[in-house]
């Protein structure tokens, strides 16, 4: 694997995990919303992460039966909890209750918060890795002197 591929990998493992402490904190902060743009409660976001496809070109198609599969690093999309209901708080007198509840949204600030510090766990790894990629390099071009 190429020292630029490995930087690579870690740049798109550092900007998925960036995304989703952003969605995460985007969470957080709307916790207590309870009419949005749609007339509903806020719905809670999540990331969903998958790995990248290498290219299809004829060299890399080649190139698999010769050498060992490798990562291009990971795809982030944003899509929301749409199957988790939304939270009934009993308040009569708010002017959004019907039948007594008010609806609130499906965020779960504890659960949140673990997924936040997941994920800064997981940034700080990836700024390991890339550090010691580049330790790598530098030791190489040290070599070669």
């Amino acid at each position: 694997m190429s020292f630029i591929k490995a930087l690579d990998i870690s740049a798109s493992g550092l900007y998925a995990q960036k995304k989703r402490m952003e969605v995460v904190a985007q969470n957080i902060a709307n916790a207590d919303t309870i009419l949005t743009d749609t007339m509903e409660p806020y719905r809670c976001k999540v990331t969903v992460m998958s790995a990248v496809k290498d290219k299809k070109n004829f060299s890399s198609i080649l190139d698999k039966f010769s050498t060992p599969k490798e990562g291009d690093g990971v795809a982030v999309s944003v899509v929301e909890s749409l199957d988790e209901p939304f939270k009934l708080v009993y308040n009569p007198e708010h002017p959004l209750a019907e039948d007594g509840y008010v609806k609130m949204p499906n965020v779960d600030t504890t659960t949140e918060m673990l997924e936040l510090l997941s994920a800064t766990r997981a940034y700080e790894a990836n700024i390991t890795v890339l550090n010691a990629t580049k330790a790598m390099f530098t030791q190489a071009l040290r070599i070669g002197k």
